[in-house]
């Protein structure tokens, strides 16, 4: 119990907590991805002139996000099209700019620029997108976890958590919100938080191994 208890409660001292959490990143790069196809609503809805200029501009770009290896690409852009960056500074106030920014985040998360990431995803602004908001809020989460200023990722995450609501991304980010609650040495809240996951998404997998991570947390209340 006591060896369990080293290796997961400090995940951050001996792995990153973006290594710790590889599973649920692999849903955040896909969710990333398919945000594509989610922006074709936004912009054959509401993008008139300078915003269809921009989503014409993002296509290129879209087509590398989900590819680590042409994440430059995808930020700087190539040939005639520019990339994310530039999208977002030059078309500000579009819809456009707003998803470049949430694509920025994820592609400086993954390259490991975690102030970058945050920078960029402290810029986009809530569309009321089901996966798009919550999205920005728990990769701001794991941007912060990254810089170890816990506090605020948990603040994000329990944001996340909310916005979310669904058994899918909900568990995820009320599991990392326990995580930086074990960082900041508040087990009380963090067995709190776990036993929300037991009781309300008792059918996910962050559900399946709760128990140890509940009497964990528990066993070091004082």
């Amino acid at each position: 119990m006591s060896t369990t208890h080293k290796t997961v409660t400090t995940p951050v001292k001996n792995n990153s907590f973006y290594e710790e959490n590889g599973k649920s990143l692999l849903f955040i790069a896909a969710a990333i991805v398919a945000l594509g196809a989610i922006a074709l609503y936004y912009f054959a809805s509401y993008l008139p002139g300078r915003a269809d200029e921009a989503a014409a501009q993002m296509f290129k770009s879209e087509q590398y996000v989900g590819v680590d290896s042409l994440a430059n690409k995808a930020i700087d852009g190539e040939g005639g099209y520019p990339g994310l960056a530039k999208i977002a500074e030059e078309y500000d106030n579009t819809k456009s700019a707003n998803l470049a920014n949430l694509y920025l985040g994820g592609i400086y998360l993954r390259k490991g620029e975690y102030k970058k990431a945050t920078e960029a995803l402290g810029k986009y602004t809530a569309t009321g997108s089901p996966v798009g908001d919550p999205l920005a809020l728990g990769l701001l989460g794991d941007a912060y976890s990254e810089l170890k200023d816990y506090k605020q990722a948990a603040t994000y995450y329990q944001k996340a958590a909310d916005k979310a609501s669904n058994k899918f991304t909900s568990p995820m980010f009320l599991k990392k919100l326990g995580l930086v609650q074990e960082n900041l040495k508040d087990f009380k809240a963090a067995g709190e938080t776990y036993s929300k996951i037991k009781s309300q998404f008792p059918e996910s997998q962050e559900a399946t191994m709760i128990d140890e991570y509940i009497a964990r947390a528990q066993a070091q209340i004082k």
